[in-house]
């Protein structure tokens, strides 16, 4: 069974996330989306939102598992029985904090690979970031989101 860890905060998780996964889920038999929890960001949506809109938008695809995250991601891949995690670079710029994270796993475990992975090119541009400044200025999120982080968007910024 080959199983990858596909972590990020996912706050909100966008198409692009969905991309990924579905793309990790045709190279591995399982993959377990892994959702951050970091002190030391502050997100919009919580923890419990982000694995709910996870576990809805994933739901249909065989395979894929939602958890949570808290921790060293290396062992969170131990605990897992991943051999491999996936990450997204939809840059140049993406990929020189990537390959210092991949590296340093490495030496962490190095039972554990790291995998990249380019969306599809109409979601290169797309960040989480992006779209929660897009929705808090008003604008529609609907091509860049799942239609339950739409409507969490509007709930959450009611003016």
């Amino acid at each position: 069974m080959r199983r990858a860890i596909y972590p990020g905060s996912f706050d909100p998780v966008t198409n692009g996330h969905l991309d990924v996964i579905e793309r990790a889920r045709k190279l591995f038999d399982e993959v377990v989306v892994a959702v951050a929890h970091n002190d030391q960001k502050q997100p919009l949506f919580s923890l419990e939102e982000r694995l709910d809109f996870l576990s809805q938008v994933t739901g249909d695809i065989d395979g894929v598992t939602v958890a949570p995250l808290d921790g060293l991601l290396v062992e969170f891949a131990v605990q897992q029985n991943a051999g491999a995690v996936v990450r997204g670079l939809r840059a140049v710029s993406d990929f020189e904090f990537e390959f210092q994270m991949a590296l340093m796993n490495r030496k962490l475990e190095t039972s554990v690979e790291t995998i990249f992975l380019m969306p599809k090119e109409e979601y290169t541009y797309l960040s989480s970031r992006i779209v929660k400044e897009i929705a808090r200025l008003g604008g529609d999120v609907g091509v860049f989101v799942p239609p339950c982080v739409v409507e969490s968007f509007r709930e959450k910024l009611k003016r």
